[in-house]
This record gives C-alpha cells, structure tokens and sequence, in this order.
C-alpha cells in the first residue's frame, strides 16, 4: 500500500484565496493582490530562515509577521483587529477545486493519504475541517514536533516515521517545489501539481510526475 503525503498550503488549499479579505480589508483590490503574493514569500522566507537558525517559532507566527512586513513594506497600515481578523481568515481558505474530488477517489484505492504540513496540527485541522478535506484522510503530519520546516531532511523523516511508511513506497504531493526537492532528496517519490505558471527549479532534480490537476494522480501511481 502506497502512502499519500499532501502538502496542505497551495496544494490543497489555495492560498490565494487570503487576497480577497486583504483588498477588503486595504479598500484596494488591486494592492491587496499584490501584497498576498508578497505576503505568501514572506512567509515561506522567514520559515526557511528561522529553520536555518535553528529558531524555531510556529507557522502562524511566521505569517503574521510577514504580512506585517509586506504592509510596511507598501507603507501601508492596519488596526490589530484587522491583522487578527486576516489570521483567522488563513484558517478558512477555500480548498483548491480539484482538491475533494481527488481525496473522495482515493478512498476507493490502496493508498494512505495523510495532510504533511508546516502549519501547526491545530491549525490545520481547522482549516482542513473548514473545507470540507479532512474526513478524506487518514491523518496530519506537522513540522511542529520536530520545531523546523520543510525541506528540511529531518521533515521527512519525521513523517516517515510517524506513519509507519517508506521512502520507496511513499509519494509526496505538493504544489511547492521546494517540497518537492526536499523530498526527493529524502528518497519519496513526488508528484508536483503544476498550479498556474508556476515554473520548477533547475537543479538537475525533477518530480517522478507532473499535474496540471489533482485528479490526474491515480493515473501515475504505481499502484
């Protein structure tokens, strides 16, 4: 039996989703386009960083502070209700559309699909619950017991273990290619659900498959 590792943020859930309520919330939605995009490098950044560092602070609170940062950074301001009000709104993004349809497919298929995420476990399964994903899988793996982020090999690990699985025989599904990479580099294979014009890094490594949607999964699994 294969073992099924969805990353959550931009895989399953589309985080695009957090302009709407930033536009709203700046009274401009072109700005509030811009800045989520910002916003969401931001965040990945400081997560990178702070593993780098060794100074581990949770998901939540690498988000919050880059939002703040792509705020000051278009000398733009907001009131702490508001910040707080965008937070919670990250706990209720929609789901991708393909993203149930697939998870409902699978439960017909020899596979364990698991959430394998950076955000903290109470977090995601909030937002999982909120859309509507989380009766479809089996579990969520967070970054949050090892204090570090993907792709740092100690995730994958991790996760391996907390599942019981193995690296041959378990597949990493992720719209980020920095998961992918760090995946592949822990010996998974890895499935990138290609989102857009979203472009892959040149590092002589590529994934095992490559998705325009994630119903096109089954049909690459070596079931």
């Amino acid at each position: 039996m294969l073992t099924l590792a969805f990353d959550v943020y931009g895989t399953l859930i589309d985080t695009g989703g957090i302009q709407t309520a930033l536009g709203d919330a700046l009274d401009d939605a072109e700005l509030g386009e811009r800045l989520s995009r910002r916003w969401r490098d931001k965040q990945l950044e400081y997560s990178f960083r702070k593993a780098l560092m060794e100074h581990y602070q949770p998901f939540a609170t690498c988000t919050r502070q880059a939002l703040r940062f792509a705020l000051a950074e278009a000398g733009r301001s907001i009131e702490p209700d508001m910040e707080d009000t965008l937070m919670d709104t990250y706990r209720h993004l929609p789901p991708f559309d393909d993203a149930k349809t697939l998870l409902a497919q699978l439960e017909d298929l020899p596979v364990r699909p698991f959430a394998f995420t950076n955000g903290e476990a109470a977090v995601a399964t909030d937002l999982l619950s909120n859309a509507d994903l989380l009766s479809h899988l089996e579990g969520i793996v967070s970054v949050e017991v090892i204090r570090t982020f993907k792709p740092s090999p100690r995730v994958y690990q991790h996760f391996l273990e907390t599942t019981d699985a193995e690296p041959n025989r378990t597949w990493l599904i992720s719209g980020n290619p920095f998961d992918i990479l760090g995946a592949k580099a822990a010996g998974w294979r890895t499935a990138w659900v290609r989102r857009g014009d979203v472009l892959f890094d040149p590092w002589d490594q590529e994934p095992d498959a490559i998705l325009r949607t994630l119903t096109e999964l089954p049909g690459v699994l070596d079931l």
